[in-house]
C-alpha cells in the first residue's frame, strides 16, 4: 500500500470569518502583529476592518503595504527590517497571493536571516518561522494553505520558487465577503489561476487520492461559478463557491505540486512583471495539449467535471473536450488569447525557456519537457 502525506493549516471558512482574525492571533501567542497587505486592499477598506478586530482583541500592530503584484526580494528585505525594528512577533497576511507570499518570505528572514535567495528551491529553511495567519482577498492563489512562496529576484529577473512545509500558515481564514470588492478582470485572472492549480495538481506525477478529490471538486466549482463571479460583484453564492474552489485547489497543489504552466509563467512574472493568473490562463490550453498523451484519462475526468457527457465518447475525444472547455471559459471571461497581447515578444523566449527548465514545478509535470519544447510552446502561445 502507498503512503500519502497531506499538509494543511487550521482552516476557518465562511462569511464574516474576518472577525476571527484577532482571536486567532491571540491563540498563537501574538502580542504585536506584522500586518502585510497591499494598497488595493487598503483602499477597499479591509485593512481598517482588520485593524479594528485586532484592537478589540488587545493586539498591537505594525502595518506594511509595500508589496507589488509580483513581490520582489528588495521588498521582502524592507519588510523584514520593519518587522525587526518594531519588535513584532507574528505575521498576518491580508491580500492576494502577492501579499501572502511576501509575508511568508518576511517570516523566513526574521527567523533564518540572510537573503531570501538563499532559500530558493525545496526544504532550505532550517529554523521555525513566527506564527503566520493568512486571509486571502482573492479567489485564486491558494497561498493561504500552500507550502510555496514565489518571490522575484530583481537582478536575475526571474521568480524564485521557495518550497517548504515551514511556509504553510498556521491558520488560514477564508471570508468570501472580501471578494465582493474585486473587479471583473481580477476575478477572471485569479479564477483562472485557481483552475490552473486544480488541473496541474490533478495531473501532477505527485498526485494522490488525497489531492485528487480536492482538485476535481475545485474544477467542478470553477466550471459552475467562475463566469457568474466575473459577471457580478454581488453574487455571493458565486463568491463563496469560488473561495472554496481556490481553497481546495490550493490544498491540492500544495501537496501535489504543479507543472509546466507554472514553470513557464513564473518566468513571465519575473522578467516582464506580467499578471500571474492571466499568463496561466493563456498558457494552460497549450500545455494541456502537450501533456495530452500522458494525461488522457485524467483530462477525460476534467471534461466530466466541466459537465461534458462521456456517453458514446472515447477517452481521447473527452480529453480534447477538457481543453476546449478551458478555452471557452477563458474566452467567456475576457482572458487575452495570446501572450503577445500582454507584452511578450519573441526576443525574450530563449531566456524565459532557459529559466523555466530549471523551475521546481517542471519536475512534477506529467510529460518530460526540454528547453526546446518550452520554447516551442511559448512561440505557439504568441
Amino acid at each position: 500500500m502507498d503512503i500519502f502525506k497531506f499538509v494543511t493549516p487550521e482552516i476557518i471558512f465562511g462569511r464574516g470569518a474576518l472577525q476571527q482574525i484577532g482571536f486567532s492571533a491571540r491563540r498563537l501567542g501574538a502580542r504585536k502583529v506584522f500586518l502585510v497587505s497591499d494598497p488595493g486592499v487598503l483602499d477597499a477598506g479591509w485593512v481598517d476592518k482588520t485593524i479594528t478586530v485586532l484592537g478589540d482583541a488587545g493586539l498591537e500592530y505594525t502595518m506594511w503595504t509595500g508589496v507589488t503584484p509580483n513581490p520582489k526580494d528588495s521588498e521582502v528585505a524592507e519588510g523584514r527590517q520593519l518587522y525587526e525594528e518594531k519588535g513584532c512577533d507574528a505575521v498576518i497576511a491580508l491580500g492576494g497571493g502577492s501579499a501572502i507570499d511576501a509575508a511568508k518570505a518576511v517570516a523566513v528572514l526574521v527567523s533564518n536571516q540572510g537573503d531570501i535567495s538563499s532559500y530558493e528551491g525545496v526544504d532550505k529553511i532550517s529554523h521555525p518561522l513566527p506564527p503566520i495567519i493568512a486571509l486571502p482577498t482573492t479567489a485564486g492563489s491558494g497561498a493561504e494553505v500552500s507550502q510555496f512562496s514565489i518571490i522575484v529576484d530583481v537582478k536575475r529577473k526571474l521568480k524564485m520558487t521557495i518550497i517548504s512545509k515551514s511556509l504553510v500558515p498556521d491558520i488560514a481564514i477564508i471570508d468570501p465577503e472580501v471578494l465582493g470588492t474585486k473587479s471583473a478582470e481580477l476575478t477572471a485572472n485569479t479564477g483562472m489561476d485557481a483552475l490552473t492549480h486544480a488541473i496541474e495538481s490533478y495531473t501532477s506525477v505527485a498526485a494522490t487520492p488525497l489531492t485528487d478529490v480536492q482538485a476535481l471538486n475545485a474544477i467542478r466549482l470553477i466550471a459552475n461559478f467562475l463566469r457568474k463571479s466575473v459577471a457580478s460583484q454581488s453574487d455571493f453564492q458565486a463568491k463563496e463557491a469560488m473561495a472554496m474552489a481556490s481553497l481546495q485547489a490550493g490544498l491540492a497543489f500544495s501537496n501535489a505540486i504543479l507543472g509546466a504552466v507554472h514553470a513557464m509563467t513564473h518566468q513571465l512574472g519575473g522578467l516582464l512583471d506580467m499578471p500571474h493568473g492571466e499568463a496561466n490562463a493563456i498558457l494552460l490550453p497549450y500545455v494541456m495539449r502537450y501533456n495530452l498523451i500522458a494525461s488522457m484519462e485524467k483530462y477525460a475526468q476534467v471534461a466530466e467535471a466541466f459537465g461534458e457527457s462521456s456517453l458514446g465518447v472515447g477517452k481521447r475525444a473527452m480529453a480534447e473536450k477538457a481543453i476546449s472547455a478551458v478555452e471557452e471559459m477563458a474566452r467567456d471571461i475576457g482572458i487575452p488569447r495570446s501572450l503577445s497581447q500582454v507584452g511578450l515578444t519573441d526576443e525574450f523566449i530563449p531566456k524565459l525557456s532557459e529559466n523555466a527548465v530549471k523551475d521546481a514545478c517542471l519536475v512534477t509535470n506529467p510529460r518530460d519537457m526540454s528547453r526546446q519544447e518550452i520554447e516551442r510552446l511559448f512561440r505557439e502561445a504568441l
